[in-house]
């Protein structure tokens, strides 16, 4: 697969704190569970898909020592 893979620059956020949307380098925005699945089928780099403990999926960014580019401290628009 020779196809450049997106990378999520900025989150939308509702009053919870919560991800509803992504934006990806370049310009789109994705619904959370379109990135989730997008990141399913290795469209988005970086991240990776988590289950919570009730069972439902979130998206998360793959883990390193670099806190700067967790979801929950990217830009939001």
């Amino acid at each position: 697969m020779d196809a450049q893979k997106a990378k999520i620059i900025k989150v939308k956020k509702n009053p919870d704190g919560d991800i509803t949307d992504v934006m990806a380098d370049n310009g789109n925005v994705y619904s959370i569970d379109e990135a989730i699945m997008m990141t399913k089928d290795h469209m988005f780099e970086g991240v990776n898909v988590g289950r919570a403990r009730n069972g439902r999926e979130y998206l998360r960014s793959n883990p390193n020592d670099n806190d700067s580019d967790n979801l929950d401290s990217l830009p939001t628009f």
